[in-house]
């Protein structure tokens, strides 16, 4: 029995903390700030640029010689031919068997186009900054989005909650009516079954609500589930510009351009590269160094072989002596110069690409105009609407409040009320949406042109 009480307060317990989860407050730009510090594709994007900064930094690592050391120990299992020549059948002990070879080779090689395989790295990461940028101000824009949406959807579901609410007071107000024998009772139903029709309308709104909630939690990484409170409201900051003016002013702060214009660079590097590894010749420095251990007979072994510092006793059985080497080599590299060769095709694609990024960069500057053009047009139109919609919920609501009075003195059909309400609604909830319009082409235009146009 104390297990099982024990097992139901620690159930008790879990419960309790689960209600007792602190809720989350959060400002539009507490929610920008933290998908920045824990948004996963963002994170991914950190890891993008950091490959493309390190292969920039370390670029010039093709300038590194190639440097090898090796050791090699020989055992020969047969006599070999300097004993043989020596009248001898077989090596006098085991050790005359064995030589030890030792190798430390260097090679440097240079090529101008190293130099601009150096720049093109550099000129990658440069278009990598600005995609990580790009990337940044688009996954900041929908965040923004995505709140002002929630905060849409929770005026939208205030609403119905409010009206809803409205037609339960003038259901039960029917049922007090119905009992005091002032109203028929099919009036009284009518009121029952406008109250039912709300409920489910409403709890379809809620569960939306909630779903995009979870939604924005995993778009900003937060966990799932977490109660939070959105404390921003849909208030637009206005301005007034012009698609000439802006275009003529913010026009090359385009993310996208400045990107085009990354790629451009690089493949023109990619042409000069190509050419200079056609055309120039490699440099190509080496040096060897070989110390050999030998036993047995002196012959077979170089003339020299004391010259080179190495060789002790030449005369003697066991020696050390050095055929290591250094050169200096000038090399064409004849393949390349072939038109069809690998090298001149690549030359030929980086061409084609340019003109393809000739015309993705016109094409871009004119979809530009258009999109500024419009998203400008939606901003006038949006603040005329808002001015308008504003005089609007204040004449609907002093409808509503007129019609109220008149129901509950018997002078105003059920059915007036209700237009009147659904007026009102519909009011209050084109108000928000043309502010949500609002703030929206206002963010989508600042992406455009990267640039802060309310500061």
């Amino acid at each position: 029995m104390k297990k099982i009480a024990g097992i139901i307060l620690i159930g008790f317990t879990a419960t309790a903390l689960s209600f007792a989860q602190e809720v989350v407050k959060l400002s539009i730009d507490d929610a920008v700030d933290y998908a920045i510090k824990n948004s996963r594709t963002l994170k991914s994007k950190d890891i993008d640029l950091e490959l493309k900064e390190r292969a920039s930094k370390n670029a010039w690592n093709v300038f590194l010689p190639s440097v090898t050391a090796s050791g090699t120990m020989k055992r020969a299992s047969e006599i070999s031919p300097q004993y043989a020549a020596a009248g001898l059948n077989d090596y006098p002990d085991e050790e005359s068997r064995w030589d030890v070879i030792g190798a430390l080779s260097a090679s440097w090689n240079f090529t101008p186009a190293y130099i601009a395989q150096i720049k093109i790295s550099k000129a990658q990461y440069e278009a990598g900054k600005i995609s990580w940028e790009q990337n940044l101000r688009e996954t900041t824009t929908n965040i923004k989005k995505m709140y002002y949406g929630l905060i849409l959807q929770q005026e939208s579901l205030k609403i119905k909650k409010t009206s809803l609410e409205n037609t339960r007071q003038r259901m039960n107000q029917a049922a007090t009516n119905f009992k005091n024998g002032s109203i028929p009772e099919l009036q009284y139903l009518k009121a029952q079954v406008d109250y039912e029709n709300s409920k489910p309308e409403v709890d379809t709104a809620e569960q939306s609500l909630n779903q995009q909630i979870d939604l924005f939690e995993f778009m900003i990484g937060m966990p799932v589930g977490t109660p939070i409170e959105l404390t921003s409201t849909i208030e637009p900051l206005y301005i007034d510009v012009t698609a000439e003016e802006l275009l003529e002013k913010y026009s090359d702060n385009d993310l996208q351009i400045q990107a085009l214009e990354k790629n451009k660079l690089a493949a023109k590097l990619g042409i000069s590269a190509s050419d200079l590894a056609t055309w120039i010749p490699t440099l190509s420095l080496s040096y060897g160094w070989q110390p050999m251990y030998v036993n047995g007979s002196t012959m077979g072994l170089p003339a020299n072989a004391k010259a080179f510092g190495f060789a002790s006793d030449v005369g003697s059985d066991e020696k050390w002596y050095n055929s290591g080497s250094l050169s200096l080599t000038l090399a064409w590299n004849i393949t390349n110069m072939l038109p069809w060769s690998s090298n001149r095709q690549k030359v030929k694609d980086y061409k084609q690409q340019l003109v393809q990024l000739d015309l993705s960069l016109e094409t871009l500057k004119e979809n530009q105009k258009v999109q500024v053009r419009k998203a400008v047009d939606t901003l006038n139109q949006a603040r005329e609407q808002i001015d308008s919609m504003a005089r609007n919920v204040t004449l609907a609501q002093k409808a509503y409040d007129m019609t109220v009075r008149s129901y509950r003195n018997g002078t105003t059909e059920r059915l007036d009320l209700r237009d009147t309400e659904s007026s009102l609604d519909q009011a209050k909830l084109g108000l928000v949406n043309q502010k949500f319009q609002y703030i929206s082409a206002l963010m989508d235009l600042e992406n455009t042109l990267n640039t802060n146009l309310t500061k």
